[in-house]
């Protein structure tokens, strides 16, 4: 295992989609401690600046039970401690693993004992850091079966309207389909899919500890067109009908709190403001999930129409 460094700078870059929209060419990424050695065989583009926040230092805080938040102001990266180590849920942006790294050892956890990173979908803004941070700890990664490729070559499924943004790969020690569960200790997630977004996005649930009733906890996986083709798109023929599906099983699922990967869309942070100002039950609320479940649908259909234009 590898000690990360105190910055873990990178290089990210776009890809214009070749001919048929397909990305499957181009340059493997593959991260080391402290930098990107990057060999391309297809012509290189800069890519645009991401939000600032999505790299801004986020001091971790907890959220309930044995959630505790550790990723930056504008990704999400989840730590859930158990009675045989700890479970690392995305590793967001390569820059940001030594970030994620000090966060994880001021939570109180040492790096050597995380022994599970699970991914919830293969787009860069949360799979990036995973090689490294896999590297740093030693755990095992577990993905949705549908996005193990996507993970393990750093190239995302699918087409877009903004070309290929690969990332550096990461080895998937367990694919994971709908229903399987992940357990650590006496503590088990479940494996919900929610293909749309990415063939192999998931969905993460759990129950916590809490009085007078357990909590269930759910970590989304993204149902946001976000740029996605869903006209015509020869890499991934079936996602309308994805997302339609996925939408509507985040709908059938009770959540008293919501941890979703882009903070904003669940008010994480500014609900961790209110858990460390002591109220601790700033997270728990079962009207969040369906809200999110209703908006995403009426920007989904939107977009669906958009592209029928």
């Amino acid at each position: 295992m590898q000690r990360l460094p105190l910055t873990a700078p990178s290089v990210r870059l776009r890809l214009p989609p070749p001919p048929g929209g397909g990305g499957s060419s181009g340059r493997r990424a593959k991260s080391l401690v402290g930098a990107l050695a990057i060999a391309a065989s297809a012509p290189l583009l800069l890519g645009a600046a991401d939000p600032p926040a999505w790299t801004r230092p986020q001091v971790p805080f907890p959220i309930a039970g044995p959630i505790t938040y550790v990723g930056s102001e504008g990704i999400a990266a989840y730590l859930i401690r158990t009675s045989a180590g700890a479970i690392l849920i995305d590793g967001t942006l390569a820059e940001n693993a030594g970030m994620i790294g000090r966060n994880i050892e001021k939570a109180g956890v040492r790096l050597r004992d995380v022994k599970l990173i699970l991914v919830t979908h293969a787009h860069f803004d949360h799979a990036a850091g995973v090689a490294a941070l896999k590297r740093a700890t030693g755990a095992r990664v577990v993905a949705g079966i549908r996005d193990v490729r996507a993970l393990e070559t750093g190239t995302p499924p699918g087409e877009t309207n903004y070309g290929v943004i690969r990332f550096p790969p990461a080895h998937v020690d367990r694919g994971i389909r709908d229903g399987e569960t992940v357990t650590l200790g006496t503590t088990t997630l479940t494996a919900r899919a929610t293909p749309g977004h990415t063939p192999g996005c998931t969905t993460w649930t759990m129950l916590i500890p809490a009085k007078p009733r357990p909590l269930d906890v759910v970590f989304p996986c993204s149902v946001s067109v976000a740029g996605n083709r869903l006209i015509g798109n020869r890499a991934y023929p079936g996602i309308v009908a994805d997302y339609r599906r996925s939408i509507a099983m985040l709908g059938t699922l009770h959540a008293d709190i919501v941890l979703a990967s882009h903070p904003e869309l669940a008010d994480v942070i500014a609900r961790g403001k209110r858990r460390q100002a002591g109220d601790t039950t700033a997270f728990v609320d079962p009207t969040l999930l369906p809200k999110i479940v209703a908006k995403a649908k009426t920007a989904f259909d939107a977009d669906l129409a958009k592209q029928a234009r």
